[in-house]
């Protein structure tokens, strides 16, 4: 089934049936690897291994294991040693429990296995096992040792394979402790709604469709090179990172950028639609005090404004009336003013008659 080198030999302890199997790697690493090289003249840097004792360079067959005591003592262990321990584990994958996938935290997930049936006689107890599992949509939980140490596993049905993630103990999992932002932030509904319209629009993607762009620019670099030809250059783009000075125009941006990535926004007449969370009494918080005394605070600062602009207004509305009734006294006073002139003025001119003998 497989054409890669069996890692390790063994069984599984499934209750009474015991599963010969041939552990072999599920995964392999494609990231280019660099040698060192002195920069003077391009010749290759290698280590090599000397004996303290003997001041001179060993080989790989003559060096071995051993544990350093706190006296610094060296105590030798060889692989017959390990493989005499008297553990269960020593060459069996002994299940302990059957849980189900969402018990695992994927903070344990470690590297990956494919077990495959070892002989004939292996087919059916391994068909058996794979079936249960896919039966009962769980997972089983198992001790195995390898490398020197024994070491939790999972095990899961993928495809017609059964698959065994090794899983960290839970006391190497760190606690997530001084890790979450000290500061209190208080995240409002508009930036949700809007951060949400960006997931919408980002949406989902074909997993099997990703690669490795970085691997792939290094490629072309070194194949560049070795051509005596110029190197790509890196592509101009728009810098990233820092601080983000407007949470809200930053993520308006984002579902733009999304939106003309997809071939949808100003193209096509959409504009970015941001979908409206479930109204909320109060605004979400992280950390932070509730924003409900700032809303009175905004409501009681509205009110004072609006009632010193009427305030203000009447005012105004006085001073005007009170200055057009003076004016308008004004002008009758000097109509009167002028009538007793003119009557005056009429009164002198009349001749005077006079009196008869």
């Amino acid at each position: 089934m497989l054409h890669v080198r069996s890692i390790w030999n063994g069984a599984i302890s499934f209750g009474l049936v015991s599963i010969p199997i041939k552990l072999v790697n599920a995964t392999e690493s494609h990231a280019i690897s660099f040698r060192q090289i002195h920069l003077e003249d391009g010749g290759r840097i290698r280590y090599r291994k000397f004996c303290e004792a003997e001041d001179r360079e060993v080989t790989g067959g003559e060096i071995g294991k051993a544990y350093e005591d706190a006296d610094g003592t060296l105590i030798p262990i060889t692989d017959e040693d390990l493989a005499q321990l008297p553990i269960p584990t020593a060459r069996t994958i002994e299940i302990v429990a059957f849980v189900p996938a969402d018990r695992i935290d994927p903070l344990q997930m470690d590297t990956a296995y494919y077990l495959s049936a070892n002989g004939v006689p292996a087919a059916k107890p391994y068909t058996l096992l794979r079936e249960a599992l896919k039966r009962s949509q769980k997972v089983a939980i198992a001790k195995f040792a390898l490398r020197g140490r024994e070491r939790l596993g999972m095990l899961r049905v993928v495809d017609d394979v059964i698959a065994m993630h090794g899983l960290l103990w839970p006391d190497e999992i760190r606690a997530p402790q001084d890790v979450a932002p000290d500061a209190g932030v208080t995240v409002r509904d508009k930036e949700l709604d809007l951060a949400d319209a960006l997931m919408d629009t980002l949406g989902e993607v074909e997993l099997a469709d990703l690669h490795d762009d970085y691997r792939e620019a290094v490629e072309e670099l070194v194949t560049a090179k070795a051509s005596g030809v110029e190197a790509p250059a890196a592509p101009a783009g728009e810098k990233t990172g820092g601080k983000v000075l407007d949470l809200m125009a930053a993520l308006e941006k984002s579902v733009r950028a999304a939106k003309e990535s997809r071939g949808e926004g100003e193209e096509s007449g959409e504009a970015a639609e941001v979908k409206r969370l479930p109204a909320r009494t109060t605004p979400k918080e992280v950390g932070g005090k509730k924003s409900t005394a700032k809303k009175s605070a905004a409501r009681k600062t509205t009110a004072k404004k609006a009632t010193a602009k009427t305030s203000a207004a009447k005012k105004a509305t006085d001073r005007t009336t009170a200055k057009s009734t003076a004016q308008a006294a004004g002008k009758k006073a000097a109509a009167k003013k002028t009538t007793a002139k003119s009557a005056a003025a009429a009164k002198k001119a009349a001749p005077r008659k006079r009196a008869s003998a």
